[in-house]
């Protein structure tokens, strides 16, 4: 049932991102028993300290359906899930979706780059981190993330994410990065 004061463009499921103790083992793991193939790998500055991070995935038109994150406890009741990502259907859905969350006033509302996306990343009311995003037609090295002005107008907006993805490592049509990938993932005849 739709709800006419909730703005909702189209959004379907994407990826999941989860903390794991051991990066390295959980990468071989996926990798060589469920057939993902890796397609990134680094660092990134967290709160809690620099966490690794590694992107998989057997499609390769997703840049990643998977991302392992380093940092997950010993404690049994710490929860694994990193992020929830859904896709929007366009740049102009996802600023107006920014807009609703703004005027809710939903906690940690941040918009990034990733270079290969544009990402709006808040927390539902339990803290769980939820991530609503657009791809760019760019590749670029992850991880990857830089704060954008969200309220640009959608074209400004896009010139923007397009001139600073130009300037970062491993930048390249996503076309090409595709058939690369499909090549590694033994998709190509």
């Amino acid at each position: 049932m739709r709800h006419p004061d909730v703005l909702a463009p189209q959004l379907r499921f994407s990826h999941i991102g989860f903390f794991v103790r051991n990066i390295d083992q959980q990468a071989v793991f996926y990798k060589e028993v469920l057939g993902f193939t890796e397609t990134d790998r680094g660092t990134l500055p967290t709160p809690s300290g620099e966490a690794r991070l590694v992107f998989l995935s057997r499609d390769p038109d997703e840049h990643h359906q998977i991302v392992l994150v380093s940092g997950r406890p010993s404690e049994q009741h710490f929860n694994v899930i990193n992020q929830i990502s859904l896709k929007a259907a366009s740049l102009e859905g996802l600023q107006a979706l920014h807009r609703e969350l703004q005027r809710r006033k939903v906690g940690e509302l941040t918009a990034v780059t990733h270079g290969n996306a544009v990402s709006v990343y808040f927390r539902d009311p339990e803290g769980n981190r939820i991530e609503l995003y657009v791809d760019t037609p760019w590749y670029v090295s992850q991880p990857c993330r830089v704060e954008v002005p969200i309220d640009l107008p959608a074209d400004e907006l896009f010139a923007w994410i397009e001139a600073h993805a130009r300037g970062l490592e491993g930048f390249r049509p996503r076309a090409q990065w595709r058939a690369e990938m499909a090549a590694r993932m033994g998709l190509t005849p």
